[in-house]
């Protein structure tokens, strides 16, 4: 059947963006073609909000048939951490059938070129984000975060990541000439000449080991990077958030066809209830990349046994700010309020513990004691989630019976700055809702290092009584250097501070944010700007998204003639 897209027609249809992006990665700075406001959908064929609430209703009870091969069964069993019944039915693969198919597809569309597939790629991205308010509406039900996260970060913000994974990967592509005529003079000899060709082959079937908490935010970049590089993808879903990454794969599997390339390059990989089928997939000798995103533990037996496969791993670190000194104390607090509630602290990049000098800490406001800095944030806490409907918007919901229970754990560790307690929601009853719980540690203590020294993902931070600046600092070095960390921050007025834990971050390659106080928080970043992790310390291998993220996901074949 003749290609209904062809490439030429995708390319000048995408060509533009695809060089906005290039131009956005090489100057870092604010660049983004998907909307992040509400309001600019429901135009050019994208879906508004009620019609993407209809949509994702309209899947309710539904199968998501996506015509693979090798199916032999349907798996079911998502449950909305809001409490409500999605009951959306998967293909189960039979994967000693789907894997030869997904290899099947892969030389045609090496043989396409990098701007083929970036085109394509990009033009996948277009159509999920003409779908952005369905998609956010499964990612709120599968993640619980609140819609307007669930909007942002699962929408647009995933997009912006996706896409820039096919910069990245484009870049390093092309960054070798297809061919070059190569002659080296002999003297009074005839000149040796080669005509050579050099053709990036994509390493094999990649798998994607998708996360409860962000399936579409963290999914992408591995996604985009190694389909762009010419690599088929089979997407392995956590088992309580699939419907994001089926949506994506049946988008996907749409445009391939469309295209003129064969829709076995992206597949679905869901699991019944307690199958395990990721450690199954992960050492199959045609698994040769795997990204992954979630525990530390399941992150480390990957990288251990995966052996046959480039292995990109964001596991868990342990998030630190320094506490030291600031101009600005009031936009300090509520900075970090937020930054301590937002999503219940479901991310990785949430801060978890906060490092305060025990004899406390100058301010524009006069000078604060510890357990003034530590009752005064309990207090920005409080105001910030004092209404329930404004705490509803920024909490969500707890997305497992785990997360809860270290939050009630939590209480019984040290001395309570902030209590958590129960919100209701009003939509969504069966919701479990709860605000985040700060308690007070002194960081000399044995006992309260084992507590601050583990990561305690949720909505818990520790206010952490240090010695001086400087014992924050090296507390700060032997956190990440143990334990990793995928954001720092720090809030000082002194250059000498501000130096020392730059240091700190640079030698153990950090991410570092600085007196924050306004509209940006440690634990957000930027796609085409920022990137998250680093690849330098346990938290995680590899950063999203730089050069070295895609580069190895394919390989340079050289074929050399005599001219």
């Amino acid at each position: 059947m003749a290609a209904e897209l062809t490439a030429h027609e995708l390319i000048a249809r995408h060509r533009p963006t695809l060089d906005q992006a290039l131009e956005a990665i090489r100057t870092r700075a604010y660049w983004s073609p998907h909307p992040e406001h509400p309001k600019a959908y429901g135009e050019n064929g994208s879906l508004d909000m009620a019609a993407g609430k209809a949509a994702f209703d309209a899947l309710h009870g539904t199968r998501i048939d996506l015509g693979q091969p090798g199916t032999d069964g349907w798996v079911e069993g998502e449950t909305s951490p809001y409490g409500i019944e999605t009951a959306v039915s998967y293909p189960h693969a039979d994967l000693d059938e789907l894997l030869p198919a997904m290899k099947a597809g892969m030389r045609a569309w090496r043989d396409a070129g990098a701007e083929t597939r970036a085109v394509v790629c990009l033009e996948i991205l277009k159509r999920i984000s003409d779908r952005t308010m369905e998609f956010a509406q499964a990612v709120m039900h599968t993640s619980g975060q609140a819609f307007m996260m669930a909007f942002q970060a699962g929408g647009p913000h995933a997009q912006d990541r996706g896409m820039e994974a096919v910069a990245y990967a484009y870049v390093e592509q092309i960054r070798t000439p297809d061919t070059a005529e190569w002659t080296k003079p002999q003297g009074k000899r005839d000149p040796l000449a080669l005509t050579k060709q050099f053709v990036p082959v994509p390493r094999g079937v990649a798998l994607v080991i998708g996360c409860n908490t962000f399936p579409t935010w963290n999914g992408y970049p591995g996604l985009f990077a190694s389909l762009a590089t010419g690599n088929a993808v089979l997407v392995k879903p956590h088992p309580r958030a699939v419907l994001p990454l089926a949506l994506t794969v049946q988008v996907a599997r749409q445009v391939l066809t469309e295209a003129g390339f064969d829709a076995n390059l992206v597949a679905l990989a869901a699991e019944r209830p307690g199958e395990g089928i990721a450690k199954t997939l992960a050492t199959r000798p045609e698994i040769r990349i795997i990204d992954y995103t979630g525990s530390t533990e399941f992150g480390d037996w990957l990288e251990s046994n995966a052996r046959q496969a480039q292995v990109y791993t964001e596991k868990a670190g342990v998030n630190t700010v320094i506490v030291e000194s600031t101009d600005d104390y009031k936009g300090m607090l509520a900075n970090l309020a937020f930054s301590l509630s937002l999503y219940s602290g479901q991310m990785c990049t949430t801060p978890q513990n906060l490092l305060i000098p025990r004899d406390g800490i100058t301010t524009d406001q006069g000078p604060k004691s510890f357990d003034e800095v530590a009752a005064d944030l309990a207090k920005a806490v409080d105001g910030l989630l004092g209404d329930d409907a404004r705490a509803n918007a920024l909490l969500g919901a707890i997305v497992n019976p785990d997360v809860k229970a270290r939050l009630e754990a939590a209480a019984g560790l040290g001395e309570v700055a902030l209590a958590s307690r129960e919100i209701t929601h009003p939509e969504f009853p069966g919701a479990v809702v709860r605000t985040p719980v700060i308690v007070k540690l002194d960081g000399a203590k044995p006992d309260a290092e084992a507590a601050y020294m583990s990561e305690c993902f949720g909505p818990v931070s520790f206010a952490v009584a240090v010695d001086s600046a400087g014992d924050a600092a090296e507390l700060l070095r032997r956190t990440i250097r143990e334990k990793g960390a995928m954001t720092v921050g720090a809030y000082t007025t002194s250059p000498e501070v501000e130096e020392t834990v730059r240091e700190v971050c640079l030698e153990e390659a950090a991410q570092l944010s600085l007196n924050l106080t306004g509209g940006v928080y440690v634990n957000q970043t930027a796609a085409f700007s920022d990137f998250h992790g680093s690849g330098g310390n346990p938290a995680a291998n590899a950063a999203l998204c730089d050069g070295a993220f895609v580069a190895n996901r394919f390989r340079v074949v050289e074929v050399r003639r005599e001219a």
